[in-house]
């Protein structure tokens, strides 16, 4: 009873004996049969043996919200009556607005999800889980029905009656399922959401203490939105009292898992409330000095924060936020040092910051040096957020400087040391996968011995952490003196081993790592000894095309440093028609990658003349008319290097391939220009083709890049004006003869 009176005022000066007493009238005046669950009387323990022989019939509990007149089915005709009056007795003391509105709401939900749409940004995060039931002959404990009476109290009841059976309420265990359903099944949470329309403050308090942890629980969140709760939630935002709108931020945070409570978080205004709750700047500049006010208006802001966070899981509830201004209300919170506001409001930034939007206004507004602070926290689970923060920001260059500037490669790569906290792990390992794109950070890395500690997390760590550890050795291994870490750490075989996973993500990066390493010929003794290219060249068997073309680019270094690499390429069977095939492929990436292994290849004139009687020459002709500027390359590539075969050269200006790659020399790419000229120059051999080149006005756009700085490219756009010259002389001279 002490903590009730501590949360109640009217309550400060009654003592146990007060409230029995008070409690004891009650029963007399409204419910003289029923059971206070402070003094048992006579008449209670009756009812309660009464209570016993029910609970003989054995029945089976159902999660499925019903209200109090549904449970009529399980009972005995003398129960029946005395529901029937005490359903009466409720209508005629709760607001019937407010129960008119829950009943019509709870009916038309189906509807009103049928007539909602979902925005094709919204987070796939799906739906909370379906409801279960409990297993059948499961005896119920007493609290299950010492709570539904309390409950039913809260229907009859005056003023006082009904914030003593809320605080008695709390008394239990809420977050125990027993408890939850106890509640649900005899029409709890339509009394609850009743009580938040009246104008008593200890009894909508009372109601939101009980929701707020009974939310906990995924289908009491469901009714409680079906039911048309949320929406009152909402508007309690509004009160002038800090603990209702603390209650219900709370209450919101936990509501708002799912897709249609954030959905209707947001309709009903609810976002620029919550953020308009983060505005106590001066209540954190100095947190040592706080007086009780000011300490209140920092647990509003942190409850609006948690509030914030489960809603922008929404892609239009993280638009939301930053129109309403949140985003230097944010990061004014930052700056405190109160852990409890720390993490919700970098858990918010985490959540927002996969927005492009976000990342500049978090450049913007300094964010990042206040989350590398933090990040030499000793909480765990702020850390945890910050490295996530930055895992999400730092996709752009100047983050990722920013995160070397003010000094947080550091702790991420201290961090790799503790190993027990997963979700920790793989937020730090997420984070210098994305600082490692930056040449600079990489050089850091290598300084604080980072690579080493990546190779080590190559094993017996669940598939989150592998990803972000092999995407880091992947940006890592483009470095030389990296590469060389990696073989002398023994990382090549724990890399060869895990392309065998089924994991995409996972497979992507890999065979990026695995093709950065065959890049130094040491390596590739290693990985073609582990039969690393045999299990590449599988993957392009991936039904996934980001693993097809991953697995293709990764094969290009392999072939390039193999010591025999026709002999290599040949004994894949079925491997050659295999990369033929994949010409055929409708992803772009899968095209460029497949171009520039078929250029490898042709290397060897062996397996060119085998791809040539697959029909490379029609393929690669028909992939010609592309805008992609990737494509373009290597695509080019391959037709210079498939010309010196046989008649190629004819074949692809019969397949109309030679006017396209004219076309190409406009492109504003250097290695665009430079690939065309030398395929035009293999094709310009042929005096048909050097027609075509002509008539497409390619001697004009070759004058051009004779002067180019490009030695490679002078080379061939000259050569090919030669050969185009020596057909018109020929042909001038065969007119006069």
């Amino acid at each position: 009873m002490s903590k009730r009176a501590t949360k109640f005022k009217e309550q400060k000066s009654m003592g146990r004996n007060e409230l029995e007493e008070a409690l004891k009238k009650e029963e007399t005046a409204t419910f003289p049969k029923a059971v206070t669950g402070l003094r048992k009387s006579t008449l209670e323990k009756n009812q309660n043996n009464f209570m016993k022989n029910q609970m003989s019939r054995r029945l089976q509990p159902s999660l499925n919200w019903r209200s109090s007149m549904d449970i009529k089915a399980h009972k005995s005709p003398a129960k029946d009556s005395q529901e029937e009056k005490r359903g009466k007795r409720f209508e005629k003391t709760m607001s019937s607005a407010s129960h008119g509105r829950a009943q019509l709401l709870s009916k038309n939900v189906d509807k009103f999800e049928e007539i909602s749409s979902e925005s094709p940004s919204e987070s796939e995060e799906d739906e909370e889980p379906s409801d279960h039931r409990q297993e059948a002959n499961v005896d119920l404990p007493s609290e299950y029905w010492q709570i539904q009476k309390l409950v039913r109290y809260l229907k009859g009841g005056n003023q006082t009656a009904t914030v003593i059976a809320l605080c008695l309420i709390r008394d239990f265990n809420l977050a125990h399922e027993t408890c939850q359903l106890a509640i649900r099944e005899v029409g709890g949470l339509e009394v609850l959401i009743n009580l938040l329309d009246t104008d008593e403050i200890k009894c909508k308090i009372g109601s939101l203490k009980i929701m707020k942890e009974i939310s906990h629980n995924p289908q009491v969140r469901r009714n409680i939105v079906d039911l048309g709760g949320l929406s009152i939630i909402v508007n309690i935002l509004d009160s002038p009292h800090k603990i209702l709108k603390c209650l219900a931020a709370e209450t919101i945070a936990n509501i708002a898992k799912f897709r249609r409570a954030r959905r209707v978080v947001r309709r009903h205004g609810g976002i620029p409330r919550l953020v308009a709750l983060l505005d106590c700047t001066q209540s954190t500049t100095e947190p040592a000095y706080l007086s009780l006010y000011d300490t209140r208006d920092v647990e509003v802001a942190r409850c609006g924060a948690l509030a914030l966070w489960s809603c922008s899981k929404s892609y239009a509830n993280k638009e939301a936020i930053r129109k309403a201004g949140g985003i230097p209300l944010l990061a004014q919170l930052l700056k405190t040092s109160h852990e409890d506001m720390l993490i919700p409001v970098v858990g918010t930034l985490q959540e927002c910051a996969s927005e492009e939007n976000y990342r500049a206004a978090i450049k913007a507004e300094r964010i990042i040096e206040n989350l590398v602070k933090n990040l030499n926290s000793e909480n765990e689970q702020l850390q945890e957020h910050c490295a996530m923060a930055i895992y999400q920001c730092a996709e752009d260059e100047e983050t990722r400087d920013l995160v070397r500037l003010h000094g947080g490669l550091r702790p991420l790569a201290s961090l790799l040391s503790n190993t027990d906290n997963k979700e920790r792990l793989a937020a730090v390992t997420g984070a210098i996968w994305k600082c490692s794109i930056s040449k600079e950070n990489v050089t850091k890395f290598r300084e604080y011995k980072a690579i080493e500690a990546l190779v080590e997390l190559l094993t017996d760590q669940p598939e989150e952490v592998l990803i972000n550890v092999v995407g880091a050795l992947g940006e890592c291994c483009q470095d030389y003196e990296s590469r060389v870490i990696v073989r002398r750490c023994g990382g090549i075989q724990q890399l060869v081993n895990l392309l065998v996973g089924v994991n995409q993500a996972l497979l992507v990066n890999v065979t990026k790592t695995v093709g950065a390493c065959a890049l130094e010929p040491e390596s590739m003794v290693i990985i073609d000894r582990l039969d690393g290219v045999r299990l590449l060249w599988s993957l392009l068997k991936n039904p996934h095309p980001e693993v097809q073309a991953s697995a293709a680019w990764a094969l290009c270094p392999c072939i390039k440093n193999a010591k025999d690499a026709g002999e290599m390429v040949r004994s894949f069977v079925g491997g050659l028609e295999l990369v033929v095939n994949l010409l055929k492929s409708d992803n772009k990436e899968v095209l460029a990658g497949i171009c520039a292994v078929i250029t490898n290849i042709a290397k060897d004139q062996e397996n060119l003349a085998v791809i040539t009687d697959h029909g490379v020459v029609p393929l690669l002709s028909k992939l010609t008319n592309t805008n992609n500027e990737k494509l373009k390359r290597h695509l080019a590539e391959a037709i210079s290097h498939c010309c010196v075969w046989g008649r190629n050269k004819v074949t692809f200006g019969e397949h109309k391939a030679v006017a396209p790659l004219v076309r190409y020399l406009k492109s504003s790419d250097i290695s665009v220009h430079r690939a065309t000229a030398q395929a035009l120059y293999q094709l310009s051999e042929d005096i048909n083709n050097c027609i075509t080149m002509h008539e497409n006005g390619a001697v004009k756009l070759l004058l051009d890049m004779v002067g180019s700085p490009d030695q490679d490219l002078q080379e061939a756009a000259a050569g090919c004006i030669a050969n185009i010259r020596r057909l018109a002389l020929a042909t001038e001279k065969a007119r006069y003869t």
